[in-house]
């Protein structure tokens, strides 16, 4: 996975940059290396990316990590301050629109209120900024709406493992526990396309006897490892988990001293699944029961098992219960807390950990702390100097958010590090939304699809030439290093929200002059948190290359391996999840098919970073949707010709690609393209009633070509 470098015996090397991936939630190191001509004679300066040893990745890249630096280093990167005039963006400098920001911010909330404002975040912020970001929405602004596009990532997961462990961290266990689990669910995850530097450990598991299961509705590149594959109905999640969890307390595989000594509520799940027709319940699920049972056998017979959930589990309107119905398994086991076994919820953002635990969601406060628990109110109202009583309540998610944007509730809004045009359900309601705010401003680095229909865009700094921390999928916090300027007039995040906050006479609470200076002050807030960062400092980032949380002290190394010995809740006790979940099957005579979405090898979220890197955009030019031959067929649709897919929410347009990994019921579709490719103009804009994730995987939709004749 790693390039070679040839060409440092025929060029000179310029610069050599340690750095790390801005992509994925395994955070793999890096160097990138500029060079003075090459083996061509050309001029032009040439990067060469080689991998660096640490213990996430072990020195392993994938295709987006070796060709991050294009992105960074593309000629459409934002140089300049921008502002709208006479219906143009046109050039500005930094004065002028920081000022105009504060003046257009104000009048709205004297008009309107203080809540009239909204800011909206992103998973692949640093730390830093993720927590700066949530202090300017409260502090800066005064208001309560603020929430990131995280909220489509992991909220279904973190919310699980809040409610049943008592504590959310994406794994329970180190990367390198997994060679030594002897069965592994891998339930709604394609690491082999998502986190792909992670397969090895998953092959070393393999080559040590692991029993690997892949639950998908599509036969994927991860389900080339597996030994048993069940190719489930989109929907179906936690009434699965229902019938592997029965079959394993009818074959007697439940640990009964785990569950006497460490849980509570296990009778009552064996009364709720007391008199389930495993049949019938396999049939919903489009499942042979047999496949089932093996599944089940196989998990509750090994001595050492994991269970690994992403978002074709948790993408659900019922995702916070699939993952809670999955953590019985565990729980029923006694399989947490010890070498080679454990959960693990598999983080799709690169920060989507450290995203969430700062303070940049609806109902959360520095370091996990709750916005509507008095005591933690009151800590970092301490730490930020201010009265506990003028700290906003909370606000709504994600979706939510762009609701009252189109019911102009939300008049102004600050967008920063996201691209909610694209990746919101419903998006013919956000762009809608959009075009009513009195004043939209957008930080990025690309003049992305929400950019384009700003007020104000305001540009930052690319993973090359910013500095901050970024916790990954385990929990390690990293410390990323600035490597080179930033280019033109870019600025930093954190400096912008520290300018904006400081023409608006919060300049007191934003004296800041290094993200090193703002991470000091996170700890202090997260300190006594669940995500308590206090022990953790840039010195020893630097020299322990990553330090898990929780861990606060400075003596304490933090914990890899958690719940050896207790959960989270004041009890120290996990909780059974006995509440059926009625699952999705809402599909029609109109609207025969299912719709799921996902991701592929060479993009990362809505692409705007990897549309501007030739080599990966060249791997995939434009999107597409995947059917069964059998659909295909029934709907006359013949390859590689342009289709439109239809819910009752909307359409997009997209070629189709035939395919028979895929369930016939089933339509796949990436979530990496805007415009009439952008497949998030059909999903539906249903939420979780628990963490607010919207149902992504289900919806209901036909299919037609599109033919001049």
């Amino acid at each position: 996975m790693t390039p070679s470098i040839n060409a440092e015996k025929t060029a000179s090397m310029l610069r050599v940059q340690e750095t790390q991936c801005p992509y994925c939630s395994v955070q793999c190191k890096m160097t990138v290396s500029e060079v003075a001509g090459s083996i061509t004679g050309e001029r032009r300066a040439k990067y060469i990316v080689e991998g660096v040893p640490n213990k996430a990745s072990q020195g392993r890249l994938c295709v987006k990590g070796m060709n991050a630096h294009q992105h960074a280093l593309s000629k459409e990167r934002l140089l300049h301050p921008l502002i709208r005039r006479d219906g143009e963006l046109v050039i500005s400098s930094w004065s002028e629109v920081i000022e105009f920001i504060s003046e257009r911010f104000s009048h709205l909330q004297e008009s309107y209120g203080a809540d009239t404002l909204g800011v909206y975040g992103g998973g692949s912020l640093t730390n830093e900024t993720a927590y700066l970001l949530g202090k300017f929405a409260r502090i800066g602004l005064g208001t309560k709406y603020i929430d990131y596009n995280g909220r489509f990532c992991m909220s279904a997961a973190a919310s699980a493992g809040s409610k049943v462990f008592g504590m959310d961290r994406g794994l329970t266990f180190r990367l390198s526990d997994i060679p030594l689990a002897r069965c592994i669910v891998l339930a709604g995850t394609n690491i082999a396309e998502c986190q792909p530097t992670l397969l090895p450990y998953f092959n070393e598991a393999k080559e040590n006897g692991a029993f690997i299961i892949v639950i998908d509705p599509r036969k994927t590149a991860t389900v080339g490892i597996a030994d048993l594959h069940l190719q489930i109905k989109p929907g179906m999640d936690a009434l699965l988990a229902d019938i592997m969890m029965k079959l394993i307390i009818d074959a007697g595989d439940v640990d009964h001293h785990f569950i006497g000594d460490r849980t509570h509520g296990f009778e009552q799940l064996q009364q709720e699944l007391a008199e389930m027709d495993l049949e019938q319940a396999a049939a919903k699920c489009g499942i042979e029961l047999e496949q089932i049972r093996q599944a089940a056998l196989a998990y509750g017979q090994a001595d050492t098992a994991m269970v690994m959930t992403a978002r074709g589990v948790e993408q659900q309107t019922d995702g916070h219960m699939a993952v809670r119905h999955f953590l019985n398994l565990v729980l029923a086991t006694g399989n947490i807390g010890k070498p080679g076994c454990g959960y693990g919820a598999i983080t799709g953002q690169g920060n989507g950990q450290g995203g969430r635990e700062h303070g940049q969601k609806a109902d959360q406060l520095p370091g996990y702390r709750s916005i509507e628990n008095e005591q933690d109110r009151a800590y970092v109202a301490s730490v930020w100097g201010v009265d506990p009583a003028s700290l906003p309540g909370k606000g709504v998610s994600a979706y939510e958010m762009m609701e009252l944007v189109h019911d102009q509730k939300i008049r102004g809004l600050f967008v920063m590090g996201s691209n909610p045009v694209v990746s919101n359900p419903n998006v013919r309601l956000v762009e809608e939304g959009l075009r009513k705010l009195d004043f939209l401003v957008v930080a990025d680095m690309f003049l992305s699809d929400t950019a384009r229909m700003a007020d104000v865009v305001l540009p930052v700094t690319a993973y090359l030439e910013n500095e901050g921390t970024l916790t990954n999928l385990e929990g390690r916090v990293l410390l990323r290093e600035q490597g080179i300027p930033a280019p033109g007039e870019a600025l930093h995040d954190w400096d912008i929200l520290c300018r904006i906050a400081a023409e608006m006479g919060k300049v007191s609470y934003f004296q800041f002059q290094s993200a090193e200076e703002i991470f000091n002050e996170l700890r202090e807030a997260s300190r006594g948190g669940v995500a308590d960062y206090y022990g953790i400092t840039y010195e020893r980032l630097r020299h322990e290359k990553g330090i898990y949380w929780p861990c606060p002290s400075m003596e304490t190394t933090g914990e890899g391996l958690i719940f050896a010995e207790r959960f989270a809740h004041a009890d120290g006790r996990a909780s059974f999840t006995a509440e059926a979940s009625p699952g999705w099957n809402e599909v029609s005579r109109e609207f025969p098919l299912i719709l799921t979405n996902g991701r592929v090898l060479p993009h990362y979220l809505t692409g705007v970073q990897t549309h501007r890197s030739p080599t990966l955009e060249a791997r995939e030019l434009e999107n597409f949707v995947e059917l069964h031959p059998t659909t295909a067929a029934r709907h006359r649709i013949r390859d590689g010709e342009w289709v439109e897919v239809q819910s009752v929410y909307g359409s997009f347009t997209v070629r189709s690609r035939v395919k028979e990994h895929i369930r016939e019921d089933t339509l796949f579709v990436p979530m990496h393209w805007g415009g009439i490719q952008n497949v998030n103009r059909a999903t539906r804009p249903e939420l979780d009633p628990y963490c607010r994730m919207p149902g992504f995987k289900t919806a209901a939709v036909t299919i037609r070509p599109l033919r001049l004749v």
